[in-house]
């Protein structure tokens, strides 16, 4: 596999150096919805079926997964805004590849969840409806990126969305068509920004919003050196956040250069202990706020990947769910996921 540049926003995977580590599965009979999951093929990095089930295929019983936008496969012509349903073209015929059973029991790409700009207004239900055709009945939901930051080094290149774009009037408006269609938000943004979530979910309580990566709590740039102050932002952000019931929080994410743990730096790579011990804190407080039934377990496969194996990564999220109840596994492990996202409808 190609590696990203150095310029990247994401870790580069190197292969040779997961190897180095395998571990015993914890729980191997857990069944395991993994809801956030990419699927590309760019220049320098192919993450395709194959590659997705040589990790799912690890060891953990992951009965089903969830596709996240990624730019993937976008249309090359017609109308800009149409563009993406590409995306939700490809993805289906993946799930449809899974559905044949020729690829193992797992239910690759179970739901969709695509990409609207969502600055369309109300033009954006033309391609809302779009993307639900091209998915087959398993398209779910949008992701409209919002990150933003003044530190240019904390932006993804690939996004350039402006601040406070969740109280744009005409991206609201956008927004107000997902709930008429039973679609679903997944938010995905900086750790400052929560707020912007909380207030987008009081505006539209009947919309579902998937808050994505514990929040993104920043520790490069102007972030670098305070971890614990941006932990007690991130930690009253979440839990205001939490009072907000059309809300959930998916646990997982937290490996990407722009969360400054030094995981990839090392000889050899993380155990799922040494995961666990790190992401404690931020877990820990996201199930105290949310409560296991609305929270979930993502592996960010292969963004995360730069980091760490898929073995030691569900590992981590085991040892965190130690003293949770069989309920409360059932929840964090798949629960909240099938239900969030109509795995079953």
């Amino acid at each position: 596999m190609s590696t990203t540049t150095t310029q990247s926003p994401y870790l580069p995977v190197r292969d040779e150096w997961l190897a180095r580590r395998t571990e015993t599965i914890l729980e191997p009979e857990l069944p395991i919805v993994d809801p956030h999951h990419h699927l590309w093929e760019r220049p320098d990095w192919i993450y395709m079926l194959d590659d997705l089930l040589a990790d799912t295929n690890s060891g953990h019983n992951i009965i089903g997964t969830v596709f996240v936008q990624c730019r993937s496969m976008h249309r090359a012509g017609g109308p800009e805004a149409f563009k993406p349903v590409g995306e939700t073209e490809f993805v289906n015929g993946v799930a449809a590849m899974s559905a044949s059973g020729g690829y193992g029991p797992t239910k690759v790409c179970e739901g969709i969840v695509g990409h609207v700009d969502l600055r369309n207004g109300e033009r954006s239900r033309d391609v809302l409806e779009a993307h639900i055709r091209a998915g087959g009945g398993r398209f779910k939901g949008i992701r409209h990126i919002t990150a933003y930051d003044p530190d240019p080094a904390l932006m993804n290149p690939a996004y350039a969305p402006p601040p406070r774009l969740m109280y744009d009037e005409t991206f609201r408006k956008g927004f107000a068509c997902l709930a008429p269609l039973n679609l679903s938000f997944d938010a995905w943004l900086h750790h400052p920004q929560i707020g912007d979530v909380t207030a987008l979910a009081q505006t539209f309580p009947g919309t579902p919003i998937c808050l994505n990566h514990v929040g993104g709590p920043l520790a490069i740039g102007a972030y670098a050196g305070k971890r614990a102050e941006v932990f007690a932002d991130w930690s009253q952000s979440i839990k205001a956040l939490s009072a907000c019931p059309n809300v959930v929080v998916k646990l997982g994410g937290m490996a990407m250069r722009i969360n400054g743990w030094d995981f990839h730096t090392k000889a050899e790579p993380p155990s799922s202990q040494e995961l666990a011990d790190a992401w404690k804190p931020y877990v820990e407080t996201c199930i105290e706020a949310f409560g296991a039934n609305r929270c979930m377990f993502e592996s960010n496969f292969p963004v995360d990947k730069g980091s760490y194996g898929y073995q030691a990564f569900w590992n981590a999220c085991k040892i965190l769910a130690k003293g949770a109840s069989a309920s409360e596994k059932t929840a964090l492990f798949s629960g909240t996921a099938s239900r969030f996202y109509r795995l079953d409808n």
